[in-house]
C-alpha cells in the first residue's frame, strides 16, 4: 500500500553534520525515515565542506567556494526530483541557501516546501519579511515545527502548516533509575550567547548549596566554551560540571539514560530537539518559559517553566525536583505521554499530505 512517500522523488535541501546541530540532525533522519518509506532521497548538502580547506579562513572566499558548487548541485538535483524539501533557517543561511533553492526549483518547475525553524525567526522576519514574502510567493507550502512560529509567519501575512520534528523514539526511551536520588543535570545546547548556558551554571551554584552533590554535564560546542569553563571554574564548579562537547544520537541517548534532571537555559528558541529528547527519555525537564516551549510543555504538568535569565527561579525549580520524587515521576509520566505526537507514525501522514499538496497545486 502507497504510504504517500512511496515512489517519490524528493530533494532534500539543508545541512549536514559534521557539524551537528538541531537542524542537521534533523535533516540526516528526514532522509533515513524518507528512505525507509520507499521515497528517493536527492540529497543538497547546504554546508559541504570547504574544498580546498584552508579557503575556510577567508569570509568572503569561502561563502563563493560553497555556494558555486551548491547552485550547480540545486540544479542538478532539481532535475531529478518531483519536489523539493528544503531546510530554511533565518538570517544568512536563508539568503545564501534557501532563496537559491526556491528559485532555482521555479526556474526548473519543480514545486518547493520549505521547511522553516529557529527561534530567532520573530526577530529575522521583523527585519526582513518582506523580501521573505517575496521568494516565499515561488514555493507551494510553508511547513513550521510548531504553534508558535506559525503564529510568527502569521503575524506577518504568511501561513504555514505544522509539521512537527521527528523524535526516535526507540532511541530515546525511558531508563529505570529505581530509587536513586536525584543529583545528575544535563544541559544540551550549543554553547552560544542564545542558549544562556552560563545561567544554567549559576543555578547549578545556588542548588549546591542545599544540595551538595549535585552535578551537571553540559553537552554542546560553540564558541562560548573557554568562557563558560572559566565561569564553572569562578563558580567554585570545576570538580562537578563536565563539558563533553558536541555527542553523536548514540552518545546523547547514554548521555540522558545517565541523568536524573534536564536544564534547557534558552533565551530565545522554537522547538529544541534536546528538550523532546529528553522527555521522550523520561527525564524532568526545567526550562525556560520562550518562544516555542510552552507549545510544547505545559508549567507544572509535563515540565516546570521559569523566566530566562534568572538563576534563582531556575536553582528554585531544580530543587524542587530534586526533593520531590513523586513530582519527578508526574512531570515524566505526562512528557512521555506528550512526545507521542512526535513519532513519525504519527508526523509521516502530515508530511505526506503537505507533499500531496504541494503537488497538486504544482499541477494545478
Amino acid at each position: 500500500m502507497n504510504n504517500g512517500f512511496e515512489g517519490l522523488r524528493i530533494g532534500l535541501v539543508g545541512p549536514l553534520a559534521p557539524p551537528a546541530g538541531g537542524m542537521a540532525n534533523q535533516t540526516r533522519q528526514l532522509a533515513e525515515l524518507l528512505r525507509g518509506a520507499q521515497a528517493t532521497v536527492v540529497m543538497v548538502q547546504s554546508n559541504r565542506p570547504y574544498a580546498p580547506a584552508w579557503v575556510g579562513r577567508w569570509p568572503g572566499v569561502r561563502a563563493l567556494f560553497r555556494l558555486v558548487p551548491y547552485l550547480f548541485a540545486l540544479w542538478r538535483a532539481a532535475a531529478r526530483s518531483d519536489l523539493f524539501h528544503v531546510m530554511a533557517n533565518s538570517g544568512w543561511a536563508w539568503h545564501l541557501f534557501s532563496t537559491p533553492a526556491i528559485w532555482i526549483a521555479r526556474a526548473r518547475a519543480v514545486p518547493v516546501v520549505v521547511n522553516y525553524r529557529g527561534g530567532e525567526a520573530a526577530s529575522f522576519l521583523q527585519r526582513s519579511a518582506a523580501i521573505v514574502r517575496w521568494s516565499m510567493r515561488r514555493t507551494a507550502r510553508l511547513a513550521v515545527p510548531s504553534a508558535f512560529l506559525e503564529q510568527v509567519f502569521g503575524r506577518h501575512g504568511m501561513h504555514a502548516v505544522i509539521v512537527p520534528n521527528v523524535i526516535d523514539l526507540g532511541h530515546f526511551r525511558p531508563h529505570d533509575a529505581g530509587e536513586r536520588p536525584a543529583r545528575h543535570v544535563v544541559v544540551a545546547r550549543n554553547l552560544e550567547a542564545i542558549y544562556d548556558n552560563a545561567t544554567a551554571l549559576r543555578a547549578l551554584a545556588l542548588v549546591r548549596r542545599r544540595c551538595p552533590d549535585a552535578h551537571m554535564t553540559i553537552a554542546g560546542s560553540g564558541p562560548e566554551a573557554a568562557r563558560l569553563q572559566a565561569l564553572a571554574a569562578e563558580l567554585g564548579l570545576a570538580d562537578c560540571v563536565r563539558f563533553t562537547g558536541r555527542l553523536d544520537r548514540d552518545g546523547m541517548a547514554a548521555l540522558y539514560r545517565d541523568a536524573d534532571l534536564c536544564v534547557n537555559p534558552s533565551r530565545v528558541d522554537n522547538m529544541p530537539n534536546s528538550l523532546l529528547e529528553a522527555m521522550a527519555s523520561g527525564v524532568p525537564v526545567v526550562s525556560t518559559n520562550v518562544g516555542g516551549v510552552p507549545f510544547i510543555v505545559q508549567d507544572r504538568v509535563s515540565a516546570l517553566l521559569v523566566a530566562s535569565g534568572d538563576p534563582d527561579a531556575m536553582a528554585d525549580a531544580l530543587v524542587t525536583l530534586i526533593e520531590d520524587r513523586s513530582m519527578r515521576r508526574r512531570l515524566a509520566a505526562a512528557a512521555l505521554r506528550e512526545v507521542e505526537r512526535y513519532s513519525w507514525t504519527r508526523v509521516a501522514p502530515v508530511l505526506a499530505d503537505v507533499y500531496r499538496n504541494a503537488l497538486a497545486r504544482a499541477r494545478a
